[in-house]
């Protein structure tokens, strides 16, 4: 049995998925519940979590938030983001630093893949980024 595929999930598949954001919300949907079922290790970078809640918390409530990320905390596991993550993104030759931690706390979480809906800022990587669709057809 071949070893289960580690990700990190970016935040707007979250938001897609939160906030039923079309065109995106079916696809965003169907790779949380792959993590939430187990068919795939997913993990987020910890500055997902704390934008998170400050989104959530802006447009509900601060407890509402809370809610939010202790119940994604059920089946997603945090990638730390330290001072070794930002040396490694400010090395990356990313235009947005944010892309560059992102992809940075991926590769120290070990995971094989980084699922976005904007590969193409993530082109120049060490991990591949797939789009939420690419990342289904190989789970």
């Amino acid at each position: 049995m071949a070893a289960k595929l580690k990700v990190l999930i970016d935040l707007n598949l979250i938001l897609d998925t939160l906030q039923k954001r079309e065109p995106f919300y079916a696809f965003s949907a169907r790779v949380l519940a792959c993590a939430e079922t187990g068919a795939v290790e997913g993990t987020v970078a910890a500055h997902t979590m704390t934008t998170l809640f400050y989104l959530v918390a802006k447009d509900q409530s601060a407890e509402q938030a809370r809610v939010t990320l202790t119940e994604l905390l059920q089946f997603l596991s945090v990638a730390a983001v330290d001072g070794t993550t930002i040396e490694g993104a400010l090395n990356l030759p990313y235009r947005d630093f944010e892309d560059a931690v992102q992809m940075m706390a991926a590769v120290q979480a070990s995971a094989q893949y980084l699922v976005t809906r904007n590969v193409r800022d993530y082109r120049a990587g060490p991990l591949p980024a797939l789009q939420p669709a690419e990342l289904l057809a190989l789970v």
